[in-house]
């Protein structure tokens, strides 16, 4: 997705509404009417989750009564790890007004808006996120003030602003008229050529990012002409990794065309975003290179019917919308067959936030098994996020972030967009399910 550009967020702002968290207690236990195991990748009965802190102590088969433990019960769900969606933008959101919005608001419209859709996500069962995009770092501000407990909101691992070349679909200043066009460049995250990318690498380390996104390839929501040409030479995105590794950023590729996503994969990039027209031989190059790959599949979905409402997007983006709608699924089907590591991720602003459980459901339309679905938005996430000892699976020793859902979200996928209870880092966020 391109996000339009913002200022930077004074988050203090929306504190006040945010809504303060209560102190969790020393140690919880968990009564839990089934646990899903995402390492096993299986379904246990009846388990007990011992929480200490931010932490997980012990996962005990049936139920067991910890003395001074606060009690919680959900004999009647399933619980499971917080979900991560490795492909979010929290600081924005679609809208028929969003290209012209960012000559109108300021910075408190941005600010209070990014909260709501933090906390939206965190109560959705998502407690972890990769932020891939944003305007004027706003998503860094987010992250710092989630960390700090200003706001509720999911684990951000965000990369900032994109990196990408001129009047590509990093460009914000695409669609301007000549005299506000101006001329990004690298400290803007706009680049051309090797040296710009490594000046750009390290402007984002100054500016605190987790990671690094580039756009070698068109998009959708730019005012561009093209969803697939190529937009980075290989040389340049060589440089970009380079510089990433020397900094210990991993960096992730939105690419649509198979092209640019050839040329990411064999520069060496950790994962393709979206990958609508990737091609057998990118498949196995991918193979061969343990690239990762989120489809993104309820975005492609999402804009491919906004596309179908007069005004709702620029006449450009509407075609372009429509061209890539209808083939991200079947492209994710066709990965998962071949055998392409996969991870979760919705491109969540694309489409409201709070809806990311969608993927799931068009995931398994896709022909992508319910359990490997959700192994790809927790042990399979983790893995892509290098958090695996800290995250995506229910064990001893990881950070205490647990869902649940009412029955079987094996049986039916669709169960896992209404999440009852969630808790992150062992603080309850919410508890509606049915006991």
């Amino acid at each position: 997705m391109r996000i339009l550009p913002v200022l930077p967020l004074a988050f203090a702002l929306a504190a006040a509404t945010a809504g303060a968290e209560t102190t969790p207690p020393a140690s919880t236990v968990l009564h839990c009417g089934h646990l899903l195991d995402t390492v096993a990748g299986k379904l246990l009965g009846e388990t007990s989750v011992v929480v200490e802190g931010a932490r997980i102590k012990e996962v005990r088969a049936g139920r067991a009564d910890v003395p001074g433990a606060q009690a919680i019960e959900l004999t009647g769900a399933t619980c499971l790890p917080g979900l991560i969606d490795s492909h979010t933008h929290l600081t924005g959101e679609t809208s028929p007004t969003g290209y012209t919005d960012q000559f109108r608001w300021n910075v408190a419209d941005y600010a209070i808006r990014s909260t709501v859709y933090a906390r939206r996500t965190l109560e959705a069962g998502f407690t972890t996120v990769r932020n891939l995009g944003d305007g004027a770092n706003a998503s860094i501000a987010l992250r710092n003030a989630i960390n700090a407990g200003v706001v509720p909101g999911p684990r951000i691992f965000t990369a900032g602003g994109a990196i990408g070349s001129t009047g590509g679909h990093a460009d914000d200043t695409d669609g301007y008229r000549a005299d506000l066009q101006g001329d990004p460049h690298a400290k803007d995250g706009i680049i051309n050529g090797a040296d710009d990318a490594w000046k750009a690498v390290r402007q984002h380390y100054k500016d605190g990012v987790d990671l690094l996104k580039i756009m070698p390839s068109g998009g959708v929501l730019d005012e561009s002409s093209s969803v697939d040409n190529a937009q980075m030479t290989i040389d340049e995105i060589k440089a970009v990794v380079a510089a990433a590794h020397d900094y210990g950023f991993t960096v992730a590729a939105h690419a649509h065309g198979a092209e640019a996503i050839r040329r990411a994969v064999a520069a060496g990039v950790d994962s393709i975003e979206h990958g609508t027209f990737m091609s057998d031989e990118d498949m196995k190059l991918m193979k061969q290179h343990g690239t990762w790959y989120v489809p993104t599949i309820i975005a492609g979905r999402y804009v491919q019917e906004m596309a179908e409402k007069p005004g709702y997007y620029p006449a450009q983006v509407a075609a372009k919308a429509k061209q890539v709608g209808p083939l991200i699924q079947q492209t994710a089907g066709k990965a998962y067959k071949a055998g392409v590591k996969i991870a979760f991720g919705t491109d969540a602003a694309v489409y409201p936030h709070g809806q990311n459980a969608k993927e799931f459901e068009y995931m398994v339309e896709a022909g992508i098994p319910p359990m490997v679905a959700l192994q790809a938005a927790t042990t399979h996430a983790a893995e892509l996020l290098r958090k695996s000892k800290d995250l995506g699976s229910v064990e001893a020793g990881k950070l205490a972030d647990v869902i649940a859902v009412d029955g079987n979200p094996l049986d039916d996928v669709k169960r896992l967009q209404k999440v009852g209870f969630v808790m992150k880092d062992g603080r309850v966020y919410k508890n509606e399910t049915v006991r």
